[in-house]
Formats: structure tokens, C-alpha cells, sequence
């Protein structure tokens, strides 16, 4: 009596014909007959193995407890080999992934371990997936879940990272008080500058006002000398002779009887006699 097999599109099945094999069956109807055929299912979804945890030494020596996950899957075109090439391929995964995680941290320090997670992820990935090619396996993915340092390095760490907190905080501090040093230094700088240039405006503008004030004042001291040299001008000899006249009365209704005249005076006299006769002529 016959079996009758239903394949789905994610699955294999590996048909032996009195322990021959025969090849990878499906998807669809595989049929197969007891005691003349043996099979095995095999399924090509990605699948997740979980990697217990365990402990590995850095190569500083330090223990450190380590569990990952592996995503991987059987390559549909060599799914074959995942029968043929070993046995139990899953349970050969889980062996070559611990393995190789404890020679991949043992080439780190602990320093390293803990900040470049994503780097062993990819070495670990690149590592299983050449040794499971073989097998027509693919590690598609490698991601590390947890890593935990032993209680006293964990209390090193948390005093470390207190500290460099701490560090940050007065960097930040003190570049806070630097930007507002220079902050206030640019202000008083620009206020000495703006006085300055307020002082050196103040100092033009004076002189200029004490340029306009002496063009001014001698403009007007100008004006005054020539308008007194044209009304000298217009003054006739007849006015300075009367001039002269009371001068003369003046010293003549004083008790002095010897008066020094200057030159002048003789000239004038010449004038006064002339402007007599003419008074005279004129009475006739």
C-alpha cells in the first residue's frame, strides 16, 4: 500500500529506495512505498536557534556570560546535504556557534567585548556560515542578547561611568563659563569701542563748532573794522577841524598857560584861517 506525501513550497522530503537515495521530492504529491521507500522532511524557512548562555574568559582574563541567537536556514537548491552531510544539523549549529564564540571573545579584551557587539555578531556570522555551507545550511543573522561581566567588574564599571559623568558635567560646565566669559568680554569690548567712537564723534564735532564759531567772530570783527573804515571814510575835513575847535576849548578854559601842539595843529590852524576869511568875504 502506498503513502502519499503532501510537500508544501517550503519543504523537501529526501526519498530512499532500499536505503539509495533517490533525491529531494517535491513541492506537491510524493509518493512513497513502506519497506522499498524511506523519507525525511526537510524545512527551508529560516528558522531561530537560542544559544545558552555560557561563560567565556577575554583575553585579558576576564569571565564574561554570554547568550546569542542564530537565524539560519537550509538552502532550498542544497537541501540534500543537510540529510546526506550530517546528521543532526540543528544540534551541529548550536556545537559550532559556542565554539566559535569562545574563540572569537578570547581574541578580545573585555573593554572590547562590551563596545563592539555589533563587530562579533558579524565575525561570529561570517565564521559559522563558511563552516555550514558544507552542510547547505546559511547563517543569515547572528545577534548577541545579553553580556554579563562578573558583580566586581560591573561595580568598576558603574565607578567608571559615574566618573565620566561626572568628567562630562565640568567639561560642559566649563565651557559653559568659557563661551559666557567670551560672551561678556565681546560685550565689553564693543561697548569700549562704541565709547570711544562716541567720544572721537563728540571730539569732531566740538572742534568743528569751535571752527565755525571763530570763522564767525572774525567774520564779524571784519564787517566792524570795515564799516568803521567807511564811516571814516565819509567824514569831511570841515568835521575833524570842528573836532579840533573843541578840543581847543577845552584846553583853553583850563589854568594852564604853555600848550605843546603837534604838528598837525598848525595844519589844522592854516584851515581855520582860511574858513574865516571865507566867513568874512561872505559877510561884505
Amino acid at each position: 500500500m502506498a503513502l502519499i506525501n503532501f510537500v508544501r513550497d517550503y519543504e523537501r522530503v529526501a526519498r530512499f529506495r532500499l536505503g539509495r537515495f533517490e533525491g529531494m521530492m517535491g513541492p506537491g504529491i510524493v509518493i512513497s512505498i513502506p519497506i522499498i521507500h524511506q523519507t525525511q522532511k526537510v524545512d527551508t524557512r529560516t528558522s531561530v536557534l537560542e544559544i545558552p548562555r555560557q561563560t567565556n574568559i577575554t583575553r585579558d582574563n576576564a569571565p564574561i556570560d554570554i547568550d546569542f541567537l542564530v537565524y539560519m536556514r537550509v538552502d532550498i537548491n542544497q537541501a540534500d546535504k543537510a540529510v546526506l552531510e550530517v546528521e543532526h544539523y540543528t544540534s551541529a549549529v548550536v556545537g559550532l556557534a559556542t565554539t566559535t564564540l569562545r574563540a572569537v571573545v578570547g581574541d578580545m579584551s573585555l573593554d572590547e567585548v562590551l563596545s563592539q557587539r555589533e563587530r562579533i555578531n558579524e565575525i561570529i556570522r561570517t565564521r559559522l556560515d563558511q563552516e555550514t555551507g558544507r552542510w547547505g545550511i546559511k547563517v543569515t543573522n547572528v545577534e548577541i542578547r545579553e553580556i554579563e561581566p562578573p558583580t566586581d567588574i560591573q561595580t568598576a564599571m558603574t565607578r567608571q561611568m559615574s566618573a565620566e559623568r561626572m568628567r562630562r558635567s565640568m567639561v560642559l560646565e566649563a565651557d559653559g563659563q568659557k563661551q559666557a566669559d567670551i560672551t561678556v568680554a565681546e560685550g565689553q569690548k564693543q561697548s569700549e569701542i562704541l565709547k570711544a567712537e562716541g567720544a572721537k564723534q563728540a571730539e569732531i564735532l566740538q572742534a568743528e563748532g569751535d571752527q565755525q564759531a571763530a570763522v564767525l567772530r572774525a567774520s564779524g570783527f571784519a564787517d566792524a573794522l570795515q564799516r568803521i573804515q567807511d564811516t571814516a571814510n565819509g567824514l569831511g575835513g570841515n568835521t575833524m577841524t570842528l573836532q579840533y575847535m573843541d578840543a581847543l576849548k577845552e584846553m583853553a578854559s583850563g589854568s594852564s598857560t604853555k600848550f605843546v601842539l603837534p604838528m598837525e595843529m598848525t595844519k589844522l590852524m592854516g584851515g581855520i584861517g582860511t574858513m574865516m576869511g571865507a566867513a568874512t568875504d561872505r559877510d561884505d
